[in-house]
C-alpha cells in the first residue's frame, strides 16, 4: 500500500479528457437551478399552477423548467421565476 488516498485521473479531467465536461457541467447547473426553484416555491407555498401565474406563463413551461434534464431554458424565463420568487437572477463567465 503506498499510502495515497486515491488512484488514477480525476473525473473532471476524465470528462475533460473526453471532451464531456462542459455538457456534464450543463447538466449539472440546471439540476441545480431546477432544485433551488423548486425549493424557493415550497417555502412560498406555490403550487405550480400559482407560480407559473406569477411567472405569467403556463404551467408546461414551468415543467420544462422544473425538468432538471431539460436544459431549453430562457434567460427571460429564468428572470421571471426569480422575480416570481422575490429573487433576483445572477449570471457569470468562469
Amino acid at each position: 500500500m503506498t499510502g495515497k488516498k486515491h488512484h488514477g485521473s480525476s473525473l473532471e479531467a476524465l470528462l475533460a479528457e473526453d471532451d464531456l465536461l462542459e455538457d456534464a457541467t450543463l447538466v449539472a447547473t440546471k439540476k441545480v437551478i431546477a432544485a433551488q426553484i423548486a425549493e424557493a416555491m415550497k417555502r412560498k407555498g406555490f403550487t405550480k399552477t400559482a407560480m407559473a401565474s406569477e411567472m405569467q406563463t403556463t404551467r408546461a413551461q414551468l415543467d420544462r423548467l422544473l425538468d432538471p434534464k431539460n436544459d431549453s431554458v430562457t434567460l427571460g424565463t429564468l428572470k421571471r421565476a426569480a422575480k416570481a420568487l422575490g429573487k433576483t437572477l445572477r449570471l457569470e463567465l468562469a
